[in-house]
């Protein structure tokens, strides 16, 4: 099964984003590929069982809690959270999980 989907495409070939779950925020996270005016944003190695993401993903306040962060790499479909990660998984490495259809 996938770890990445698909979650946005403009249709006009920019504007693609990928959805991932994250395991240390138990909610959807997403990485764009290119944004809406075509310019390249993360880079990642299409493979949605594996993937590896760059650079690192950081998003704030996940879940609507008030001034949390999780920051974060995939590499090689494991998800590696960065000590300024406020969850219970910070600073460790895990494997990212699937995603159901």
């Amino acid at each position: 099964m996938a770890k990445v989907r698909l979650s946005y495409d403009n249709g006009a070939g920019k504007g693609k984003a990928y959805r991932f779950m994250c395991p240390g925020c138990g909610c959807i996270h997403q990485f764009w590929e290119r944004w809406d005016d075509g310019s390249p944003a993360w880079k990642w190695n299409w493979d949605v069982s594996k993937p590896t993401v760059h650079p690192s993903i950081k998003v704030t306040t996940p879940g609507g809690i008030p001034g949390a962060v999780c920051h974060s790499f995939i590499t090689n479909g494991r998800i590696q959270f960065l000590t300024d990660s406020t969850h219970h998984l910070a600073g460790q490495t895990v494997e990212l999980p699937e995603l159901e259809d």
